[in-house]
């Protein structure tokens, strides 16, 4: 039911309705100059929320919904960590949209946020935000309370992502190699991503019973969660599982580990108590070792790329140095590794070149 009436010299229109509990409310505006504008915007309104409670729902902040939202969809289906990803966006959007409520948020308001957090992020970092909060906006235009999307055609934009060094050349990694005490764990863990290639949570679920010392062979079949301590998990993906082959001073240097540790055949080996080092920690120790040898800081993540360097530039077959990685096909490590794919086949072609010349 609608009523209309002067307050003043402006109009007010009152809608009666019932809300979920069936509990009679009013839904009341006034400041239209004349009746008939009242009445058309009673109508519109009654046209987007035909139960008049989404309208109502409508009024809360954006941020409270966002929250509302990553807890009854987001938590009961999503990892933990990815859920930390959107607990991250909630903090953010508690600060740029302070005190907007879910209804005012229009095109130009999101594309406002948008561009002051794109002042202080990155592009990838804006566009994940972007894409939760869309996620989250429409489902409220699903449920009637929004009447527009108010993400579509946004522009996005951020600051340039910093070039950060990603491998150490040959000689860089014999240094480094040749300062590592493998007789601590720390210095293990870099000299076996160093030698393998493998991923830093590979390395952490690594037990006695995976090295092969007949054979020479590690066998990566999970991985340890270091994030949460939360003991073994599966691979990254199928293709993660695999044995690789290494040297016979790498097997002996684990082996010399675990003895000293009296390490049994499930434990991880580079793990104490069921706990862990971090990334943050590893990469600390690996940054203070490159400074102090005089080698520009990468990232521990950047060892798996320099063990796939080295090999390709070696001339290792690209699906063996696929296989080793534990790749799902060989086309990701060809995208990865193109610069030096490109490199070696200019190389290739000097050759091809110096071949045919010799032929005449």
């Amino acid at each position: 039911m609608v009523s209309y009436r002067k307050r003043g010299s402006v109009w007010q229109y009152e809608i009666s309705y019932k809300d979920t509990s069936g509990k009679y409310k009013k839904l009341r505006k006034s400041g239209f100059h004349r009746k008939s504008d009242a009445i058309s915007a009673a109508a519109q309104i009654q046209s987007d929320h035909p139960n008049l409670v989404s309208a109502q729902s409508g009024k809360q902040f954006f941020s409270d919904y966002f929250e509302n939202w990553i807890y009854l969809y987001k938590k009961p289906a999503v990892s933990n960590i990815t859920f930390i990803k959107y607990q991250n966006t909630l903090h953010h959007a508690e600060q740029l949209f302070k005190g907007i409520r879910l209804s005012d948020i229009s095109r130009t308001v999101y594309q406002q946020k948008i561009n002051e957090f794109s002042k202080t992020h990155s592009v990838r970092t804006v566009h994940t935000f972007h894409k939760q909060l869309k996620s989250a906006l429409l489902d409220a235009l699903d449920d009637k309370l929004i009447s527009i999307d108010p993400t579509r055609k946004i522009v996005i934009n951020g600051t340039p992502p910093r070039k950060q060094r990603m491998t150490l050349d040959y000689k860089e990694t014999k240094l480094l190699v040749e300062h590592l005490d493998l007789t601590t764990l720390e210095d293990l863990v870099i000299y076996v991503a160093v030698v393998t290639g493998m991923r830093f949570a590979e390395i952490l679920g690594l037990t006695p019973a995976d090295i092969d010392n007949l054979n020479n062979m590690i066998s990566i079949t999970k991985t340890w969660d270091y994030k949460f301590n939360g003991g073994f998990k599966p691979t990254k993906t199928q293709s993660s599982k695999r044995s690789i082959v290494v040297d016979s001073e790498t097997i002996n240097s684990i082996q010399g580990f675990i003895r000293r540790h009296k390490i049994p055949e499930a434990n991880p080996i580079f793990v104490c108590n069921n706990h862990s080092i971090v990334s943050a920690e590893i990469n600390k120790i690996l940054s203070s070792k490159l400074i102090s040898l005089g080698i520009s800081r990468i990232p521990f993540h950047g060892l798996r790329h320099t063990h796939a360097s080295i090999l390709l530039y070696s001339g290792v077959n690209l699906l063996s140095v696929s296989k080793r990685l534990g790749h799902s096909n060989v086309t990701t490590t060809q995208r990865t590794y193109l610069h030096i794919i490109k490199e070696m086949e200019e190389q290739d072609d000097s050759k091809v070149i110096a071949l045919l010349k010799g032929i005449k």
